[in-house]
């Protein structure tokens, strides 16, 4: 039987401290408000009061915490342990609901935050973003992927300013094109060949996939440039943003290896919902973990000013995501290139030459069949949190 416990915060007190390794739990507000703040995103503050989460993000996702929070008045709060989520939904479908709800809301804003602070210019959901997306491709010959995001964008502006231009690209390449579920399907299994796209950004959808083999490319295009969101491999979920907020894709999915992917639409997840209480975990765990993952990449934008700096804590990050036990001497083998690691990095095609020279004469890496291998991921992450650090004086942050 599911007992959950209360627990008292008196004014001014904290709750949550930024940074610290507190995620055995999380609390329900019952009354009061609070305030949330970050150093690292340096956005406005937030304030909760009755009914709203505070900690799930660490709780769910086992990462140190996110934000600082402070009692703005006497705080009643239902204390959550992380081992009780599970019976929680399964007694409760609608707080299961608000909490997923609640993370694709701050995805979103997240996710703009940091386009704005990675790039000058964020890109515009509109259906032009989707002919941007064809072009940018088209220019890098990856035809499928091209061909894909062509078709997209006339299939809602074939009397668009762009549309002559979309219709000649898509009769050269229509002859040659490997692109596959270009139109919606019922399918609940997808396979995908390697470079094709399975969505692009600013496209309408309401499929989740959950990926059942090979690994998927989240990508943006920014002022001619494709930023690299994530690399999701077998068992990740992605596209739930769409499903949730029945908006435009806030980015592009490709397919970086063949790949198997399962569909969730709107109506079977509803039914999911209700029935499966441990795949509705598993989403709230992906969703924390993509939630941290983002706001960690905020810090990253911070470095901008050192290319060797932003490139070897991008790499941090990516063993920090991947959970590697650390100790003295651990190894790590990566799938990504050096390439992939300065895409994420957001940096523009001239400062990718340069990033890259820099980042592969550093003693922190080697190159594996073109892949980047790490010697020592402690000595890696010790470096990346110097960079880090030096950046926070600099700030009057730390």
């Amino acid at each position: 039987m599911l007992q959950l416990s209360f627990v008292n915060f008196r004014k001014d007190n904290y709750i949550l401290v930024e940074g610290k390794e507190d995620f055995e739990l999380f609390y329900i507000i019952q009354s009061g408000h609070v305030k949330l703040s970050s150093a690292t995103s340096k956005s406005q503050p937030t304030v909760l009061g009755p009914g709203d989460f505070i900690g799930v993000i660490a709780c769910m996702s086992q990462h140190p915490q996110m934000e600082t929070c402070v009692a703005m008045s006497d705080v009643v709060c239902i204390v959550v342990r992380r081992d009780q989520y599970i019976e929680l939904i399964e007694k409760n479908t609608p707080v299961a609901m608000k909490i997923i709800r609640t993370f694709a809301q701050r995805m979103r804003l997240l996710n703009e935050t940091l386009m704005q602070q990675t790039l000058s210019n964020a890109p515009s959901e509109n259906f032009v973003q989707m002919f941007n997306v064809a072009e940018y491709f088209d220019g890098q010959q990856q035809f499928d992927i091209a061909f894909f995001a062509y078709y997209q964008y006339l299939k809602v502006q074939k009397d668009g300013p762009l549309a002559q231009k979309a219709l000649k690209r898509i009769a050269v390449l229509q002859k040659r094109t490997h692109a596959v579920y270009i139109e919606p399907s019922q399918d609940m299994l997808r396979s995908y060949p390697a470079n094709t796209m399975i969505f692009s950004e600013s496209q309408s959808g309401a499929d989740m996939f959950v990926i059942q083999s090979g690994s998927v490319k989240i990508s943006k295009i920014v002022d001619g440039t494709e930023v690299t969101l994530a690399v999701l491999k077998k068992g990740d979920m992605f596209g739930e943003m769409a499903l949730l907020e029945n908006k435009p894709r806030s980015a592009s999915a490709i397919a970086k290896e063949d790949c198997m992917l399962m569909t969730i639409n709107k109506s079977n997840f509803e039914q999911m919902v209700s029935s499966q209480p441990q795949l509705i975990a598993r989403l709230t765990n992906t969703l924390a973990e993509r939630l941290w993952s983002m706001h960690r990449q905020l810090a990253n934008t911070l470095l901008s000013g050192n290319h060797l700096a932003k490139m070897t804590d991008m790499l941090a990050l990516q063993v920090e995501k991947n959970r590697i036990v650390i100790s003295k001497n651990t190894q790590y083998q990566t799938n990504l290139t050096v390439e992939d690691l300065a895409t994420m990095c957001g940096f523009t095609k001239d400062e990718q030459a340069r990033a890259i020279y820099d980042f592969t004469h550093s003693p922190l890496i080697k190159l594996e069949k073109g892949k980047i291998f790490i010697p020592d991921c402690l000595e890696l992450l010790k470096q990346a949190a110097f960079y880090r650090k030096q950046v926070a004086k600099a700030n009057g942050t730390l």
